[in-house]
């Protein structure tokens, strides 16, 4: 029987949507064996999620004859940019240092989140020097559903609501991170002035830059702050536009949880939002500057694909299930790893 060590192992997993729980389930349901266990004297490969400080245990075990496969998010950029706080700066240039250690000496295959992490990394340190392949990250489609999953499209639109929510999901919109939280102040102020527009936001937001915005803003702006991730699905169900606030993002799951509650996309054409969201399931515009330096976005043409997204809404919440269920979906994606990991190993 195969047996997977999937590595590293953090007690705190984030709740039901991380990775790490959902893909050792997905093994488990197709009679494989979980390990969490460098050391297991059985396992067949080892699944590394992006990095580890543990790289003696790595290295022994590559010298064991055990393959190691690299699972690769994007890279850290934003602290080069602007000021993200000393201790930040520090952990994000030393992950930067680990990830591209592993994928340099220490990984026999390796795993892109997408095709614009992919290139970047290739950009930044080099082609990779072993088999690698693109593999988009996935959502539970039972848990992340419409409500109405089963109905025609007039339906799913809705009457019109006396308010449109506009949301943003991210894990931290903090410190140096909060430009995409201004963007999206700015895109509901703008969007206020032709549609009834309430902006909700999810995730870490400092305190001060929170009272900044309520003082300032006109716009109707709700702060949720961290919430469980067992509360998002029914969150994004509430919504009927979802900003991806995040520039250069690699492969963001809060989009595509949006997508699968049929919640349509909205956001900068950077990073890989266009592999993630079709036409038939939102838009993506061009940035307008150089996103790389942070440099100021277009709003306006933000704004302009967002009014065309509100005033159509049924057939972009139908697409964005659509494509959720034909591209998304957590077996599909288990699938295509254990494809990968056991193609060349066993012949």
């Amino acid at each position: 029987m195969t047996r997977i060590c999937i590595y590293p192992r953090v007690e705190s997993m984030g709740g039901v949507g991380s990775f790490r729980l959902k893909f050792a389930e997905g093994l488990k349901s197709r009679g494989i064996e979980v390990s969490y266990d460098l050391n297991d004297p059985q396992l067949d490969f080892i699944l590394v999620l992006a990095g580890t400080k543990n790289l003696i245990g790595l290295y022994r075990a590559r010298k064991r004859g055990i393959p190691i496969i690299q699972r690769l998010d994007g890279i850290n950029w934003v602290q080069r940019k602007r000021w993200t706080g000393f201790r930040y700066h520090l952990r994000a240039e030393y992950g930067n240092a680990n990830l591209a250690f592993i994928r340099r000496f220490l990984a026999d295959k390796v795993v892109y989140q997408s095709e614009f992490t992919h290139q970047w990394w290739e950009d930044w340190y080099g082609e990779t020097r072993v088999p690698y392949t693109v593999i988009h990250n996935a959502v539970d489609l039972d848990m992340y559903k419409p409500v109405l999953q089963d109905a025609p499209a007039a339906v799913l639109g809705g009457d019109v609501p006396d308010k449109y929510r506009l949301l943003l999901v991210e894990g931290s919109l903090a410190g140096g991170l909060d430009s995409g939280l201004r963007w999206g102040v700015e895109l509901a102020e703008k969007l206020s002035k032709v549609f009834p527009i309430e902006l909700l936001v999810v995730g870490r937001v400092d305190e001060k830059r929170k009272s900044e915005i309520l003082s300032k803003t006109k716009a109707d702006v709700k702060f949720l702050g961290v919430v469980p991730r067992e509360e998002i699905p029914e969150i994004d169900r509430s919504a009927h536009l979802y900003f991806s606030a995040e520039v250069n993002p690699p492969c963001p799951n809060a989009v595509i949880e949006a997508l699968a509650c049929g919640l349509p996309v909205l956001g900068f054409d950077t990073g890989s939002l266009s592999e993630l969201v079709p036409p038939i399931a939102g838009k993506t515009v061009p940035y307008g500057g150089d996103q790389w330096k942070l440099e100021e976005p277009d709003i306006s043409a933000l704004t302009e694909a967002a009014a065309k997204i509100i005033t159509n809404l049924a057939p972009y919440r139908v697409g964005a299930r659509q494509h959720a269920e034909e591209n998304l979906g957590l077996e599909m994606m288990v699938d295509k790893y254990l494809d990968f990991l056991l193609a060349q190993f066993s012949n």
